[in-house]
Parts: C-alpha cells; structure tokens; sequence
C-alpha cells in the first residue's frame, strides 16, 4: 500500500470554544451520573475536562458512549473524536472518527480510531498521522504503544513538505522518507528510523541508516546527506559527515572527503555558545601532492596541508566585548584547489572594543598571509597593537569636539618596521541660515610621532619616510555649504543642492614619515569633499582648496534618482604628492560624479565615473545594474580604471566585466548562470597575461525550490590555474531538505 499524507484535518484549531462541562451536566439530570475514568483524577496527572453532545450508558454490557465532538483535556494534551467508548469491565477506552490527539508539546496526532490509557496516553491505532509542531508529518497503516510508552509505526513515511498547493487540493509531497517501521518516544522527544530511504519526486533514492530527527525543534545527532562534486583537480568527491550534538549549547560536525584523484580528507567543525559569547572552528587536514607557486620550475610533493578558521564574539558588558578571526592556510593554492575560498588574501584579527555614548576605545591587532602568486610573504605587515581612542564632547563653543589617540605598531620580518602616534582633536558646528542654507565649520589640529627602521626595503621610494624618528605638525580648517532647493518637477519632487567647500592646511611634512595606510588614493564622488582625500593617517593633503559640485534628488511614484557631480581646485601650485592619473595631481582636479536610478524593486542602475579635466578621457567608469523581480533578474557589473599610472604599484589600471541571471522556469524551477572576464591588455597593466579578453570563471546550473525542498546542479568553469589548481570544469550537485536536519 502506497502511503500518501492528508491534511484533512491538519488546520483545525487546537483549542475549542465551547467550555469544558464536566459529567453531570452531560448526562439526563434524571439518571445517576456514571462512573466515568474522566470525571476523576489519576494520579500525578489533575483531572480530566470532559465535554461532548451526548453521553449513553450501556447498563447491561457496563459500557460508557460519548459522541458529537467529544473533547478530553489533561495537563496540557487533549483529545478530540466523533466518539469515546469505555468499557468498564475491561477498562478499555477507545476513541474513533476525526480522532485528533495533541500532546503537551504541541505535536497532533490524527487516525480513525485510538486505544487510550486513562492518562489520553495513545495505544493501538490504525491509518495514523502525526503533524509535527516544528513541521513535517509522519504518516503510517498502523500503530501501537510499547511498554515504554512509545509509539511504534509501521510503513510509515515522513515529510517536511506542504501536503496542500496553494488552493488547498492535496498534493503529493516533494520528498519522504519511507521506513519499515518508525518509534516516536515522547519523552525524548525524537523520531527514530528503521529501514530509511529517500524518495525525491517519486524516485527511491539512498538508504538513510542511524536516521533520528527531533519533535521538537532541536538539533539531533546522525548522519548527514553526502555532497557529490567533479573538479578538474579533485576528480570525483563525495564528502559524508556526521553531525554530534554535545549539549544544549555545543556541537561538533565531522566530514571525510573522499577523491577519485587526491587523498581523503577530514574536515571538523566545532560550535559553541557560552555565557558572555559563542565561538567557532573550523578546520581540514589531508596530505596531497603540492606544486609550490612563485617558484619557477617547482615540482610537485608531497606533505601535509590544511586550513584553519575561527572566530568569536563575547560580550562582557554593555561596554567591553572581545571579537577575533583566525583564519590560515598551509599553502597558496589549498583553499582554491578544494573549492573552500577564493580570497587570495587570509586575515587574522583580534580586537577589545569599549564603547558608550560619547567614547569609543579599540585594542587591536591583525596580520595577514597572501595568498598572491609573486607576493612576498615577508614583506607583509603585522599590526600590534592598533590602539584608538576618542572621547566626543559636546556644546563645546556650541558645537561638538572630538578628542582622538591612536598608535600603530608594523612588523615585517622582511621589510620596514614602523611605529606611528598621534593625538588630535577635530571640532564641528552645524548652523542653518534664515535663507535655508546649511553651514558646517570644522577645526582639526593633531601631533604626529613615528619611528622606522629598513626603510630601504619599501620599493616604493615615497612610501619610506626617514628612518628614525621624525616629528609633524597637522592643522585644518574648513567650511562647508549646502543649499538645498526643493520645487516640484515632472509629476515628482524634486531637490537640488548646490555645495561649496573651502578647505586649508598649511604646508606638512609628508614625506618626511613612512606611507603605511593612505597608499591607494583615487578621486571619486565618496571622497570628494573629505577633509582629507587620501585614505588613512599617513599622508595628509595641504594647501588652500575650492571644492564645488551639486546633488540632485528627484522622487515620483515608483521612481527615484539620485545624482551629483564636482571638481575641486587648489591655491597650491607646488608639486603634489598625488601621482599623475590619480585626478588630484593639477591645480584642478578630474571631474566626477555618481548617479542611481530605481524604479519600484525591479530597476537599479549606479553609474560613476571619473573624467579627465583636460583630455575628458574617461579615467573611472563603473557600472551596475539589475533588473527584474527576486526569481527573474539579470545583473551586469563593469569597471575600467584608466590612470595610467605606473609609479605605484597599489593603482594598476584594470578593466573587468562581470554578470549574472536567474530565469524562473515555473513556480519552482529555474536557471542561473554568471561569469567574469578579464579585460585589461598589456597596454593597460604591462604585467598582466590577458589578452583583453580572459573570462575567468563561469557558472551556469538548474535549481529547483519549494517549501521543503533547495536543488541544485551547478557546472562552473575556471580558465586560471594557479599550482595544482588546475583550470577546468567543475559539476556540483546540492539539496538541502526542510526539517530534516540537513544543512
């Protein structure tokens, strides 16, 4: 017999509105009241409610009858039927017809008819359902109550899936689990499996043994469903874990990977959440042939390689708390090979904050391991410690002042070591005229002390500084306007905002102290009008400049734009420290701008650009777009920095094209892809390899989603090796199930 799910009576409500009578007032008054196991109390449990349309006593065979809508209630369960029989020379109690059980965890049971204890325990049942309070039913011919109280069904199925479509006609589930037989035990709370496989859309798939899921909600230890995947590297894989929960706050996942062309592998994860915070780890161990990068003709060996990551969070007080990230790989090309990462860079951070509504204080330290093919490791910073601290004052000459103390220590175990300390304070006040303009005032004035040592060692010759120790002086002043003008245009509101700044410093010694922190300085609309355009405490722009530009905000129904351009000039005609291409090298600088456009959810558009002042060559063109609903859009991003720079290394030019699109098929299914190409030449970066046309990686795939149910076969395509990374094709095939404790 087929075993199908029907929710007839799955939204029926749990409680009832008619009040619980008890047994005299259900009975003839005229009749002595029967003897009825409900109207008592057994012991331990506190009395049964009992309601129902009619009662019959059956004096010659000693049996009680309730029927019409028959309600018992108990210390938090209740049972519903179209009638109750008790036979009390037996002491047999048997419900039948709509019979509906809720226990005191909020899980139904549904069957035509029920042996009960006299504490609404279920016994016998036959054609039975069981609609689980945190989803998902099982369904079985038959079932029974051992001595230990739990119950046992026999070909039985379970499903976390809807067994209704939207206009409430049955329908079959996505996927069930179909077993020999299924032990319930409501103590522990979980359903045990015996004989498991899978179904999926009909289809009888892997065997599922060990399977134990949870009633109530709960995380439950077992097996996992197996990932399968191709790569060009890998061959076949097929990773298996097993999922152990250690307590109520604790747990440990454990996954081998198996290869058809590497080495097993063993991946753990570890999770817990403790009083002030919870942490993580992670981590993978195998030993593999390794073909060492940067090494030119590196063969291949053979050792043990790895990854690790862990981070936290703890909360100590309202104020203090502690955040850290751990994060190391063996070698260069471990993560990429094994499909965990593509960043090809690895940070570890540590950081005690303390913050309150007019201070910050931060202790921080972090350090990096590149991953890059050609960088060299030795000559990559570590910070320890990053201290930073500011105290906000306010109504100090009617404005707000900011107090600032920040130190810097650099290590490189082959290149410049620097130590940086400063203190600062920055005042601002905002006033708005009678005419409607807005007016913000700034002051900032700070001290500077650095100490280096091998400078010699930075290739760039303006980022060392002197060695030793060197002193500076910082001050600023500017002035801010704003204007906005609000009016009405094209059936919308409309407000335009001319801007003006004057910014002064006067002259600094910048090239005096190393350049650690404000190295890849590009103009563009976010840094426009910052009090300093380059990034970081390093370098600090002097002289006397004129900022200009305007922002323009239009909203109508369904629409809204967002607009602004500006240039800045300076006083200054000495020579800047801003390379040539960077758009701040003249007296005038580049021209840019940003402007986005959305219409209602389905249309954003963000254009920015750069151009050039004299030539009016475009120097920043970037692109982003996406159009269409949550299912059905297309996204379409292009970036191509013209600097033409060539004496710093952190502002190659690059030109990159990247895309992606999902197509909804039906309701459920749907298709996917995305790529994203290279298209910076050798004239545009002399180092890079690109032809002006290198696509990079490719992704296309079928998916399929419902309310229980995430498919997906994905084919991704690589076109760069690095190492054993090899370049090549990659098949991946992922589900997750609803309620079943996967993923």
């Amino acid at each position: 017999m087929a075993l199908g799910f029907s929710p007839a009576h799955a939204q029926d409500d749990a409680t009832t509105s008619t009040p619980v009578r008890p047994i005299e007032q259900a009975v003839n008054p005229t009749e002595p009241a029967p003897s009825l196991p409900f109207s008592g109390a057994a012991e331990g449990t506190g009395p049964i409610g009992f309601e129902a349309d009619q009662v019959q006593y059956g004096y010659e065979d000693g049996t009680v009858t309730a029927t019409g809508d028959v309600v018992l209630r108990r210390s938090g369960q209740s049972v519903r039927a179209d009638s109750v029989t008790w036979n009390q020379k037996t002491g047999q109690i048997v419900a039948s017809g709509n019979i509906r059980l809720i226990d005191q965890d909020g899980n139904q049971l549904f069957t035509d008819r029920v042996e009960l204890t006299d504490e609404l325990k279920a016994g016998a049942m036959e054609n039975l359902l069981i609609a689980l309070r945190e989803g998902g039913r099982v369904a079985a011919e038959m079932g029974r109550r051992d001595e230990a109280g739990n119950i046992i069904l026999t070909k039985a199925s379970y499903t976390g899936c809807s067994v209704e479509d939207d206009k409430g006609c049955p329908k079959s589930p996505t996927w069930r689990v179909n077993a020999a037989e299924v032990t319930y035990d409501p103590n522990r709370k979980n359903l045990k499996f015996r004989g498991a496989r899978i179904e999926l859309f009909g289809i009888s798939l892997l065997p599922l043994p060990g399977l134990m899921l949870a009633t109530d909600g709960r995380a439950i230890s077992g097996l996992l469903i197996p990932d399968v995947r191709l790569s060009a590297s890998n061959g076949v894989e097929i990773s298996e874990g097993y999922y152990q929960r250690l307590g109520d706050n604790r747990d440990v996942q454990i996954k081998g990977h198996v290869f058809t062309e590497a080495a097993p592998m063993i991946s753990t994860q570890y999770r817990q959440l403790a009083d002030k915070g919870a942490f993580q780890i992670t981590g993978y161990i195998t030993r593999s042939a390794l073909i060492p990068v940067g090494t030119p003709g590196s063969v291949s060996k053979t050792e043990a390689r790895g990854y690790l990551f862990a981070n936290g969070r703890f909360q100590f007080d309202p104020y203090w708390s502690l955040t850290s990230s751990i994060r190391l790989a063996s070698d260069r090309t471990f993560l990429r090979r094994y499909d965990i990462s593509r960043d090809d860079r690895l940070r570890s951070t540590v950081e005690l904050e303390r913050i309150t509504n007019d201070s910050y204080l931060s202790v921080a330290g972090w350090a990096t391991q590149t991953l890059r093919v050609g960088d060299s490791q030795g000559l990559v910073p570590v910070a320890f410690p990053v201290i930073d601290y500011r105290k906000r004052i306010q109504g100090i000459g009617g404005g707000k002042l900011e107090l600032q103390l920040n130190s810097l220590g650099i290590t490189r175990s082959s290149g410049q070591e620097t130590q940086r300390a400063f203190a600062g304070a920055k005042w601002d006040l905002t006033r708005m005229t009678g005419m409607g303009q807005l007016v913000t005032l700034t002051g900032l004035v700070r001290g500077d002390v650095y100490h280096s040592s091998d400078n010699a060692l930075t290739q760039t010759v303006s980022y060392r500084g002197n060695p030793g120790w060197e002193a500076r002086g910082i001050a600023t002043a500017a002035i801010d306007v704003k204007w906005p003008l609000v009016g009405k245009f094209m059936n919308g509101t409309q407000v335009l905002t001319p801007r003006f700044q004057i910014v002064a410093s006067p002259t600094i010694k910048n090239l005096a102290v190393p350049n650690e922190d404000a190295r890849a300085i590009d103009l563009e609309d976010s840094n426009l009008f910052a009090l300093n355009r380059f990034p970081g405490y390093d370098r600090i722009e002097d002289g006397v400049r004129f900022v200009y530009g305007v922002d323009w905000h239009w909203q109508a129904p369904g629409w809204r734009i967002n607009s602004t351009i500006g240039q800045s000039y300076s006083l200054t005609s000495k020579p800047t420290l801003f390379p040539d291409g960077t758009g701040l090298s003249s007296r005038s600088s580049d021209v840019v701008g940003r402007t986005e456009v959305r219409f209602r959810d389905f249309v954003k558009l963000t254009h920015r650009f750069r151009v050039d002042k004299d030539s009016l060559a475009i120097r920043r063109n970037e692109f982003d777009a996406t159009v269409g609903s949550a299912r059905t859009y297309a996204e379409v991003g292009y970036l191509r920095l013209n600097r033409d720079i060539t004496t710093v290394e952190d502002l190659q030019d690059r030109e990159e094209l990247r895309f992606s699109a999902r197509a909804a098929i039906n309701k459920n299914w749907s298709v996917f892809g995305a790529g994203v190409v290279n298209l910076t030449d050798r004239n545009e970066d002399p180092l890079n390899t690109s032809d002006g046309w290198q696509p990079l990686r490719t992704r296309l795939g079928v998916a399929y989603e419902d309310d229980c149910l995430e498919l997906a076969l994905t084919w991704r395509r690589d076109f760069v090796a690095t190492g054993d990374a090899r370049r090549g094709n990659t098949f991946q095939v992922y589900f997750a199930l609803r309620n079943l404790g996967i993923r």
